[in-house]
């Protein structure tokens, strides 16, 4: 299986473990409409590929479409993580914990965030 251009990576910090089965929502933020993609973290705490909806776009085409579209080179995507469905309710202050970040269009790097997590702190980064 071939990676996707924008991956994640969680780890929990309280048991210095990969965080597996993590719920996440990836979905690129255009105006007052939304594409979204979804995935759960694998037993590394990694998410290199991204479901979507039948006849909905791939990640992929999305990310084409929008470099052929014009327009502001820089988009906006956001990764949603269910911290509540991971630590269980009553164990964590954070119920989900987003990251918007911007895609530059024009060079379409690789983009990777990294989630450094506990229950009752995160922290995050532009990974390589």
């Amino acid at each position: 299986m071939s990676r996707d251009q924008i991956t994640c990576h969680v780890l929990d910090t309280t048991t210095g473990r990969p965080a597996a089965g993590i719920y996440v929502i990836l979905s690129h933020i255009l105006g007052h409409k939304q594409v979204v993609f979804n995935a759960r973290t694998d037993p590394n705490g990694r998410i290199e590929s991204w479901n979507h909806a039948p006849g909905s776009p791939s990640l992929r085409s999305t990310l084409e479409a929008e470099i052929h579209g014009g327009g502001d080179p820089r988009s906006i995507w956001s990764l949603k993580f269910n911290t509540l469905e991971y630590f269980g309710s009553g164990n964590t202050f954070f119920p989900e914990v987003e990251v918007r970040f911007f895609v530059n269009m024009s060079t379409l790097d690789h983009y990777h965030v990294p989630l450094l997590l506990s229950p009752w702190s995160y922290t995050t980064y532009r990974g390589s």
